[in-house]
């Protein structure tokens, strides 16, 4: 598609959002009764959506034509974020089929073709119950691929830190206090390691005086990077006459010169070509010798490659999106310190294996986390007056307390920001949580209670009197935040709010905290009271909700049958559109509402992604609109083409399968990526440009009659149907 071409669309779908947002969303503003508990701390996410495009790549879409100030855009953005608010739709219940979208809209990341007929003749109620037991659903398939593609994520933090050694620990082995790997790969990548951190650390004369590293000229860079290709080139050579099981022994047996030259100058189809003989293991190995003196990043972009694979493919959909709400709500940034090594641990053994249990157990499971004591720092809490910072005089340190974790666990983990404490209850929680740490975390260390640096004494918090009783004190502190009416409350309304609406019905939330406190604090049971309440089985709140970033890129993928591979271009597109995983700096995640993901960059990007999917231009990604087409019709029902179109809401309609080749291209494609629900805005703009000739049309002098048979033609109006406003909700 040429760019002219695309810039056409562009503009048209600026002005068509326009449109139906101007005469379909309900300006009303949510009543105050609906404010979260908490807003008044909420500031806007920090996002990269708003900022200029990037250069177009064969892997990246081109740059939006149309202005990001256009009133059109603007228009088009804050009238989805008002229809996600508006209170002023129809009550009536939901129909099977609406029910069975409606389920799959919010507890997976987008039904996949023919899903929604299958759900609908299942029973909703009854694909719930399923897939709130995921360990009864066969997942084998994505487990396999998972273990294969991403072979670090399955390993304990201090596995990861002793295979994939940051500086710190490279500098234990120049020391003389850490040993070189037994096994001699590990060790070939240590020597090359060590060789960079020497070769960037500053060196002793004959004096003991710091001499910095030499600093090479422009002409000298140029000639060592001639000098390394023509090395990297010669190491390939002699790698590619091996049998594959022997070229990595080969290769860390080379001159540590050589080694680090290759690694970083491999030109790309050599490199692809020796990658996919590697074993997993080896490509981990690999990538982590092409990295300077620090290989502790290794396992952040399997990762983030792991978290959309999963979002696309697993069958356990609900634990995964479990999974995704619960990691956002108790949320650590996975680039502070020893993070990048606690977080896949994090991710596994806390997040996602208690997601649909019991609050207070998921609590515990997270406070007692290395991960989550190094991001808010209570394992450098000290106390005042602990053994630690008392000397033998009675004396005191300089060392303190640090309240990160103790306000947050209040602030955003339970009681919300109007839960009702006060900075001295802070104060005493910190205190009470003084001890909770980490053990060696720079070796990848368990959590520990240290009573050392524990406060002695007792303390007042929360209007009660907790006796010096050490670790016990946390322990019951964290019991009574988690059995909190205060708590229930909070997270019934997080979970309303990501379920059902940005501002959930009060009353639902009354029920569903209700619930929670009559259960211990059990998520299954929350959730089954928001499934069977007439709130959520309402068309009220039937398609309401925008679509994050996250949410929008894995329901492309799964809506259309697409296998998310290579994931990093999953991940690239999601750092593009300011959802960088794992990657939220502040401890309240990032924010699910419609204002902070619908702005007029944001629309466009979407479709900009939406037409560089379909055309192939997504890092190789393939894409097969006939195979779509395909699948939709199978999944879909006959229609007789003397049917008439369904009225849904007042401009909304179900087309019928009649006209043109074209036309039934374009009903099958709604029916099946926008579930039916399609207004006459929207219906009449994605007639109109599929019936236009495409370029390769134009330049062959092809009527538009004969546009169904172009494969441009297809592509074009699945990209379209993507980037739609439907398709933006869910």
């Amino acid at each position: 598609m040429r760019i002219a071409h695309r810039n056409s669309i562009l503009a048209a779908f600026a002005l068509f959002a326009f449109t139906f947002t101007a005469a379909h969303a309900q300006m009303a503003a949510p009543p105050n009764g609906n404010m979260q508990p908490g807003d008044a701390q909420m500031q806007p996410q920090p996002s990269d959506a708003s900022a200029s495009p990037a250069t177009p790549t064969d892997s990246q879409p081109a740059p939006s034509v149309v202005p990001p100030t256009s009133k059109a855009g603007h228009a088009a953005a804050q009238a989805l974020v008002d229809k996600a608010k508006s209170t002023h739709v129809s009550d009536t219940p939901l129909n099977p089929t609406e029910r069975a979208q409606q389920m799959l809209n919010r507890f997976t990341f987008g039904p996949r073709p023919g899903e929604v007929q299958a759900v609908a003749a299942m029973g909703a109620q009854k694909w719930f119950e399923q897939q709130l037991h995921p360990d009864m659903i066969n997942d084998k398939a994505l487990d396999k691929r998972i273990a294969n593609d991403y072979p670090a994520l399955a390993l304990t933090p201090a596995q990861l830190i002793a295979d994939f050694p940051s500086a710190r620990n490279i500098d234990y082995v120049l020391q003389g206090k850490q040993p070189y790997p037994s096994d001699p790969i590990e060790a070939g990548l240590y020597e090359m390691l060590a060789f960079k951190r020497n070769t960037e650390m500053a060196h002793k004369d004959a004096n003991g005086n710091d001499v910095p590293p030499p600093v090479l000229t422009n002409d000298q860079l140029a000639q060592k990077k001639v000098a390394d290709q023509a090395t990297a080139a010669r190491v390939a050579g002699a790698l590619f006459v091996l049998p594959k099981q022997q070229r990595m022994p080969a290769l860390v047996k080379m001159p540590v010169e050589d080694r680090i030259a290759f690694a970083a100058y491999v030109s790309g189809d050599q490199k692809r070509l020796l990658l996919a003989d590697f074993t997993p293991r080896e490509r981990e190995i690999f990538s982590a010798m092409a990295s300077n003196a620090n290989a502790s990043g290794i396992a952040i972009p399997e990762m983030q490659q792991a978290k959309m694979v999963r979002a696309v493919l697993s069958e356990q959909q609900l634990q995964e999106v479990m999974t995704d709400f619960w990691f956002n709500h108790f949320n650590i940034y996975i680039n502070k310190d020893s993070d990048q090594y606690y977080t896949p641990a994090y991710e596994r053994d806390v997040i996602r294996a208690h997601a649909l249990g019991k609050f207070h157990d998921l609590l515990l499971a997270t406070a007692e986390s290395p991960a989550m004591m190094v991001y808010l720092d209570n394992n450098s809490s000290i106390g005042p007056d602990s053994p630690s910072n008392t000397s033998k005089d009675g004396k005191h340190g300089t060392r303190g307390l640090n309240e990160n974790y103790a306000r947050e666990v209040m602030e955003l983990h339970t009681l919300s920001v109007n839960g009702g404490y006060t900075q001295a209850d802070v104060t005493q929680l910190a205190k009470i949580l003084t001890g909770w740490t980490v053990d060696h975390p720079e070796f990848g260390g368990p959590f520990l209670f240290n009573p050392k640096t524990h406060e002695p004494g007792t303390k007042q918090w929360l209007g009660q009197t907790v006796k010096e009783d050490g670790q016990n004190e946390g322990l019951h502190a964290l019991e009574t935040l988690a059995a909190s009416p205060k708590t229930a409350h909070f997270i019934s309304w997080l979970i309303a709010q990501r379920f059902v609406a940005d501002n959930p019905p009060p009353a639902l939330v009354d029920r569903m905290a209700k619930t929670y406190l009559s259960t211990d604090g059990d998520i299954s049971a929350v959730l089954r009271t928001l499934v069977a309440s007439p709130e959520f089985n309402s068309h009220r709140y039937f398609r309401n909700k925008v679509k994050t970033p996250m949410e929008f890129v894995a329901s492309t993928f799964r809506s259309t049958g697409t296998d998310p591979s290579p994931a990093y271009a999953l991940v690239d597109t999601m750092r593009q559109m300011g959802m960088s995983l794992y990657q939220a700096l502040p401890p309240t995640g990032y924010y699910i509402t419609a204002e902070q993901w619908m702005n007029s960059v944001a629309l466009i990007d979407r479709l900009n992604f939406a037409i560089a999917l379909t055309s192939g231009k997504v890092n190789g990604i393939k894409f097969d609109t006939p195979k779509l087409l395909a699948m939709e019709l199978m999944a879909q029902p006959a229609q007789t083409p003397s049917r008439q179109a369904k009225v849904v809401t007042a401009s909304a309609v179900t087309p019928p399968l009649q006209g043109s080749g074209t036309d039934m291209v374009v009903t099958v494609l709604e029916n099946g990526l926008l579930g039916g629900g399609v207004s006459a805005q929207t219906n009449n703009f994605l007639h109109a440009q599929a019936n236009q000739p495409t370029t390769q049309d134009a330049a062959n002098s092809m009527p538009p009659a004969n546009a169904a048979n172009s494969t441009d033609t297809l592509n074009r109006t699945a990209a379209l149907v993507m980037g739609s406003p439907e398709f933006q909700m869910r």
